[in-house]
């Protein structure tokens, strides 16, 4: 099982939310959402945990690409634009830090038409375990 398939099958929460994991590289991970009335706030936009939700998966994908098992313990979220019931949003996560107990990482959401969202940044603790899927 590659790690691309052990998150999209194991991540109940993000599959749930309708977030889907296109893409694992080294240092890098693409995930998509297409926005639904489910995801809009009490504003008539997308909530900010529909955001956060996807760049979480997003940020997982890319801190555990080395096989070892990675867990985020610190998330900062910036959000610049609204999304709108329709919108098809894009987090790409790049691997900042690579460091050997506390990676560093930035995801950058985006919709259909490139408009930057969101940025979300996060340091992960990598236990000493291999992530349990096959790289």
């Amino acid at each position: 099982m590659t790690l691309k398939e052990f998150l999209s099958q194991n991540d109940r929460f993000a599959h749930n939310s309708g977030c889907v994991l296109e893409e694992v590289g080294e240092g890098y991970a693409r995930a998509s959402l297409e926005v639904t009335p489910e995801h809009l706030n009490a504003g008539g936009v997308c909530q900010g945990g529909a955001y956060f939700t996807l760049a979480d998966l997003a940020i997982a994908a890319v801190m555990n690409c080395h096989g070892q098992l990675t867990f985020g313990v610190e998330n900062n979220i910036v959000y610049v634009k609204s999304a709108k019931v329709g919108d098809r949003l894009t987090a790409e996560a790049h691997e900042v830090v690579n460091h050997h107990k506390l990676p560093y990482a930035e995801v950058r959401i985006s919709n259909q038409d490139g408009e930057l969202l969101c940025i979300v940044t996060g340091i992960g603790y990598r236990k000493q375990a291999p992530v349990p899927a096959d790289q």
